[in-house]
């Protein structure tokens, strides 16, 4: 097999995916929320709650979450906690131990967002419904 086909099918596929994942365009009745405190364990498990709402899913939806302390560049995924998008307002609820850096008790940034695996031509695509910021203090649990 030609090494130029290839390539040029695996960067158009690329292009393609990134074409469909746009910003997230949030619709006016569509928000997430980010409480300002979390808990930090001993064991450096983190909890990040919050709430969220969303309409007009086709595809299973989730709010993602990510705590960054000290330096923005840096950011730790905090669980994944399945979404109803029914325009009504939910709670989140997001846990993960985090054991690659050492967290303190003490202010950190979070940003959780709503995304949806929307099926398209077979292929199931991320799509942003909304997003959220706060700066936020963990404390010790």
């Amino acid at each position: 097999m030609r090494v130029r086909p290839l390539i040029a099918a695996a960067l158009g596929s690329a292009a393609l995916l990134c074409a469909a994942v746009g910003p997230a365009t949030a619709a006016s009745n569509e928000s997430v929320t980010v409480d300002p405190a979390g808990r930090l364990a001993a064991d450096g498990t983190v909890t990040l709650s919050g709430t969220y709402t969303c309409t007009g899913a086709t595809g299973p939806v989730f709010i993602s979450s990510s705590l960054s302390q000290g330096s923005p560049n840096y950011r730790h995924g905090i669980g994944g906690t399945r979404a109803v998008c029914d325009g009504a307002e939910h709670r989140w609820v997001n846990t993960s131990k985090v054991t690659s850096e050492k967290l303190e008790p003490g202010a950190a940034h979070v940003e959780a967002t709503i995304m949806e695996l929307r099926p398209s031509g077979g292929l199931p695509l991320p799509t942003f419904h909304a997003t959220g910021q706060q700066d936020i203090t963990l404390s010790e649990a």
